[in-house]
């Protein structure tokens, strides 16, 4: 059927295994570019990390692939179908959680899920059904009759989510669905995410790398409304080798400001100290291994020398170089 629209429409024809297709896309507001010409692709089955520090764009990046915005200039493809051309079509292909998750407080579980059913048409035996299996997938049995007012924060991210999903579409779009969670919230919900994943295509946005790094097959990192890298998590750190560091805790004096004397020497981050010992994570800005510097360095001092060691590749630090100066309020 979406062969048949695209031949009809639009000329274009989509890889089967394609179900997200965004081309040059670019949104301004004002003197503000929000999103800069952005091409990327997701397939089917994947599990896609959307990363970038505040203000990097990605929030309207969602609001572009489900057509709550439209895009200046470019286009995205939801399953081959220009979501311009026929947005209805694309809307009812998509199961959409924004940030700020807006459920009805006031509302039982069970009364909620059967209003977004009513509003997605699907009434009588069919909505009863969608509505047991969202409940079942997104393991909120045991809220179904409470108000969702009374739930945790948690569980109304699950109510939230299940009303994403009620509709049963093939692609999730998520808005940073564990901001606000605390760490406890956190696991269960990555492990709901990575569940989904298994039957649809996942699109996931946050600034938290621990979120993505157990949750997501690739990665997209956004800065200044630009994709500045994508990849596996594996290639991502592979291409961070070049950050390397080397954790350093001494007894001595004037630690670090000897240690910044060190022409490798770039970034010094303090760590944790005990009593006189002084622990620090030093990166290199040159390809060469800086320990045996420090060694001697600790030695000619007269430092008292408790560990020396290479730390490796973090997608962190690779990221913060990546994303530097782009947080900005989001559009």
């Amino acid at each position: 059927m979406v062969k048949e629209h695209l031949s009809e429409d639009s000329g274009q024809s989509a890889p089967d295994d394609l179900t997200i297709q965004v081309n040059g896309v670019t949104k301004q507001f004002g003197s503000n570019i929000a999103v800069n010409n952005v091409s990327f692709d997701v397939r089917r089955g994947e599990v896609v990390g959307f990363l970038g520090p505040n203000g990097s764009g990605k929030t309207t990046s969602m609001r572009l692939l489900t057509s709550y915005y439209t895009p200046d200039s470019g286009s995205v493809l939801i399953e081959g179908i220009d979501n311009q051309q026929d947005d209805l079509a694309t809307r009812n292909l998509i199961g959409y959680l924004p940030e700020n998750n807006p459920i009805y407080t006031d509302m039982l579980v069970r009364e909620y899920l059967s209003f977004v059913a009513d509003l997605r048409g699907q009434s009588g035996a069919e909505g009863r059904e969608n509505i047991a299996q969202a409940v079942y997938e997104t393991g909120i049995e045991q809220v179904y009759y409470q108000p969702v007012g009374h739930c945790s924060k948690g569980y109304r991210q699950r109510v939230g989510l299940a009303g994403a999903i009620l509709h049963r579409p093939d692609i999730l779009i998520m808005d940073e669905p564990t901001e606000g969670l605390d760490p406890n919230q956190r696991v269960p919900i990555r492990e709901l995410i990575r569940r989904m994943g298994e039957q649809r295509t996942v699109l996931l946005s946050t600034h938290v790398l621990s979120e993505v790094e157990q949750t997501c097959d690739r990665l997209l990192i956004i800065a200044r409304g630009r994709i500045v890298a994508q990849g596996t998590v594996e290639e991502l750190e592979s291409q961070a080798e070049s950050h390397r560091s080397v954790v350093v805790e001494v007894e001595g004096d004037n630690v670090e400001k000897d240690l910044k004397s060190l022409s490798q020497v770039d970034v010094i981050e303090r760590q944790t100290s005990y009593d006189k010992r002084k622990k620090f994570r030093v990166s290199s800005n040159s390809d060469s291994d800086i320990r045996p510097d420090i060694f001697h360095l600790a030695k000619k001092k007269k430092w008292v020398l408790w560990e020396l060691h290479q730390e490796g590749a973090r997608l962190q630090d690779m990221f913060h170089d990546l994303t530097a100066d782009s947080s900005l309020e989001e559009a």
